[in-house]
């Protein structure tokens, strides 16, 4: 990275950090701090998009450090092998993709992976998204994912919880929200990034918006590459450098660090939670850039809605909003985001994420 673009992330200021959030306080259904924990998740979501959770209190640290292993193995593994489990034997989006075959903003990424979804009744791998998983001959591997997997699962249940509360939902409306995400249309993304060559044409993972719910990303420990875009009113974003150029974004922001923490996942909200919040909350801008001289292992858990959930916004998030239009004596109707069924909305946001003009997620 040259020098203009490093200063551009390393000179954020201390008050752009992201903030923790502990989830230990949600476990319990009678857990003193619940609501102040849930203001600060409200306030985490409003403000930046991005956190950490803190989930020493849920996962051993061991267990995550070993699905880092043996992410590593699979990778280290003759191409050939590797492309035993292609994406192109199944709906080309289950499956192992090659370095570069993912695609963000029109460029080659530099990473490879594997991504599993939520698996379906009746598949038909000539049906986008709906065909069945492939794991690696790794031993252990599918057994100890799927175990990580479930836990995903049941933390998101709780952060979706914890977002309900915070917004100040009835019991009946969070009963409603739950109806939308209680059988979540997963996906997870295992994913390997060697350094990224000088003067390469593209990033390890270009900037991007996530599509869903709640991303829950482990990493290992390499700091320097998820980079996360911050908004701060008056400041210029810096569009020079050696850092190739890619879509416009929002003047008044920076790009910051958002390294791993020890016993945090890093958690960011998807664009189903801006309709949801009708704009109260924000879908972060992020994008990876790995300079080290490490194979950096992440491992992305997207916890999406049901594949047939209709998402319009909340009436708890409508009345948060004209409470506070109220209290700047604003009048006249705020835009209202549209409703969006959210298979129907994956589907076309996927569509383009491969050179083979096939499709999936993003990565971290």
């Amino acid at each position: 990275m040259g020098d203009t673009d490093s200063q551009s992330v390393l000179e954020a200021p201390k008050l752009a950090a992201l903030p923790i959030i502990d989830v230990e306080p949600f476990l319990h259904p009678q857990a003193h701090g619940r609501l102040s924990a849930a203001a600060a998740l409200h306030a985490a979501c409003s403000q930046y998009g991005f956190f950490y959770l803190d989930i020493s209190s849920y996962i051993d640290p061991s267990e995550p450090e070993e699905l880092t292993r043996l992410a590593r193995e699979f990778f280290s593994r003759p191409q050939e092998e590797k492309d035993e489990i292609s994406m192109s034997k199944e709906d080309n989006a289950r499956g192992y993709q090659r370095l570069k075959e993912n695609v963000t903003n029109g460029k080659a990424d530099n990473h490879e992976a594997i991504d599993f979804y939520r698996p379906v009744d009746k598949p038909d791998k000539s049906k986008p998204l709906w065909g069945e998983n492939q794991w690696p001959k790794v031993p252990g591997f599918k057994e100890k994912y799927e175990r990580w997997i479930e836990k995903m699962k049941k933390l998101g249940m709780v952060v979706m919880e914890a977002m309900a509360t915070g917004l100040g939902m009835t019991s009946e409306e969070w009963t409603e929200l739950l109806s939308k995400v209680d059988d979540s249309f997963w996906v997870m993304r295992v994913i390997g990034y060697p350094p990224l060559p000088n003067e390469y044409d593209g990033f390890s993972c270009g900037a991007h918006r996530d599509y869903g719910c709640l991303t829950f990303l482990y990493a290992d420990p390499t700091p320097g590459a998820l980079q996360v875009f911050l908004t701060q009113p008056g400041l210029l974003v810096e569009k020079t450098g050696s850092l190739p150029a890619e879509q416009e974004v929002e003047d008044g922001g920076r790009w910051v660090n958002a390294d791993p923490i020890p016993g945090c996942v890093v958690c960011n909200i998807g664009e189903m939670w801006e309709v949801w919040t009708n704009g109260l909350y924000k879908s972060t801008l992020h994008r990876v850039v790995h300079k080290g001289s490490n194979y950096r292992v992440s491992i992305p858990f997207f916890f999406e809605p049901n594949f047939d959930a209709r998402v319009e916004p909340l009436a708890a998030a409508l009345r948060m909003q004209e409470e506070d239009r109220a209290v700047r004596g604003l009048k006249g109707p705020s835009k209202t985001y549209q409703p969006v069924v959210y298979g129907e909305f994956l589907l076309k946001k996927v569509a383009n994420n491969f050179d083979t003009g096939k499709g999936r997620y993003d990565a971290d």
